[in-house]
């Protein structure tokens, strides 16, 4: 059987690390790839039996790379705080380590739960990012701030399983906001050699709206679909729309000092 790191990203996720931790305990190692939380994810994650590493944020890209580098099995599965491993899914890793796997990476589908269901459609189910497991030496991630891009250094493809974790991107709506936020100045770094316009923005944001809504058929999960249509709305306006301020740099308005008229006494 071939061994296996999986390595977790990490940041004021106290309320979450444990759930995701709990759902790889059957790896060989668990490594927590902190960036100076301040909530207790740390300590969460080493009571629980992680080796924890502080890596100062510089993107997604960089902190992945950095996790993958400081793993020390052949095998590597990724899971984020927001993610859970399922029983069928580890079977399936552990069937492949037993044997000889035809792929060096693998994409891993996921199912995500928001509102109170499982999303079945606007994207989101099934929900593919870079791929997951693989082994080591055989990927790398793009340094990019935000939405990190991967580069296969092997000339297999990747394959994929058949079987799906878990996400759960949002606790409340308030982290719908904040993520949309978060992301969207990240995502100005990306914007910084281009020129935009606030129709621009709202154009870029309109289209996401639909993409999802609509084309993406997210009018058949209900409220759910829309809110997930909405949040795609306002994360690429506000990235656009926060380029379009870095590029004009408005000036603060100023005035100089009020002082008292002359023959006006205090009160």
């Amino acid at each position: 059987m071939q061994k296996i790191s999986v390595y977790i990203i990490a940041f004021n996720e106290a309320g979450k690390v444990a759930t995701t931790i709990n759902s790889v305990l059957w790896a060989d190692e668990i490594v927590v790839a902190d960036s100076s939380s301040t909530d207790g994810t740390d300590r969460i994650a080493a009571e629980m039996g992680a080796r924890v590493l502080q890596i100062p944020f510089e993107g997604f890209g960089h902190l992945r790379n950095r996790a993958i580098a400081a793993c020390t099995h052949e095998w590597i599965l990724s899971i984020d705080t927001d993610e859970q491993c399922t029983p069928e899914v580890r079977d399936e890793v552990l069937s492949l380590l037993a044997g000889n796997p035809a792929h060096d990476a693998y994409l891993v589908p996921r199912r995500n739960y928001f509102m109170g269901q499982w999303v079945t459609h606007s994207g989101w189910y099934p929900n593919f990012r870079q791929p997951q497991l693989f082994r080591k030496g055989t990927m790398k991630y793009i340094e990019s701030p935000v939405h990190e891009g991967y580069e296969l250094l092997t000339p297999k493809p990747a394959g994929r399983l058949q079987h799906a974790i878990w996400q759960v991107p949002f606790k409340n709506f308030e982290e719908v906001v904040k993520k949309a936020n978060r992301y969207s100045t990240l995502g100005v770094l990306k914007l910084a050699d281009k020129r935009v316009s606030m129709s621009q923005a709202l154009a870029h944001g309109v289209w996401s709206f639909i993409k999802h809504y609509v084309f993406k058929k997210g009018f058949l999960d209900g409220w759910p679909g829309f809110v997930i249509a909405l949040g795609n709305f306002e994360g690429t306006f506000y990235r656009y729309a926060k380029r379009y301020e870095s590029q004009e740099a408005w000036p603060f308005p100023t005035q100089p000092p009020l002082r008292r008229p002359n023959g006006i006494p205090p009160p």
